[in-house]
């Protein structure tokens, strides 16, 4: 059964009992795999203060709390189908701008400049065999068999074209 707490009626509140206590965690991953949702221990914690806050203690305090919780994420679930996510973290989400700062942007030309010189400085064979694999996105296999070189052959191109670019954009 529950304990009371505080001196004062106002100040009185209810306090899980030992058995609910040392099983919360057990509830918590009941919840959390009933529910699938990532706050299931908020879920929980509600639960159990609309428990505290009722005058009498239900019958099994494990089972209200789990219903409830249940419950609260199935409401949560139905409200977030209709007006969207609800927290402050997602609305403030929705008003920043995804766009890179005008620094980041030059600095990212700049570094892409940087590259592509880089590419020119590649032998002819190790660059087509680097931008097949980075443009193309084409496998070592398949790089192989369109060159008609062997597979050792692509990766050896490519570890000298990484190698050479990683110098070459190193104090970038």
């Amino acid at each position: 059964m529950a304990q009371l707490m505080g001196d004062h009626p106002h100040e009185q509140t209810h306090m899980p009992s030992r058995r609910l206590w040392t099983g919360w965690a057990g509830l918590l991953a009941q919840v959390e795999r009933m529910t699938r949702r990532s706050d299931s221990e908020d879920l929980l914690h509600d639960a159990y203060v609309r428990m505290a806050a009722r005058p009498e203690r239900p019958d099994n305090e494990e089972a209200f709390l789990v219903r409830a919780a249940v419950n609260r994420a199935r409401d949560s679930y139905r409200r977030e189908k209709v007006r969207g996510p609800a927290g402050g973290e997602d609305a403030l989400a929705l008003l920043r701008d995804g766009a890179p700062l005008q620094d980041e942007a030059l600095m990212a030309q700049a570094r892409l400049r940087r590259v592509s010189e880089g590419i020119d400085q590649l032998p002819p064979r190790t660059r087509e065999v680097f931008l097949l694999q980075r443009i193309d996105n084409l496998k070592y296999r398949e790089i192989a068999e369109r060159l008609d070189i062997s597979q050792s052959a692509v990766e050896k191109h490519m570890a000298r074209a990484m190698s050479f670019l990683g110098e070459w954009t190193k104090d970038w």
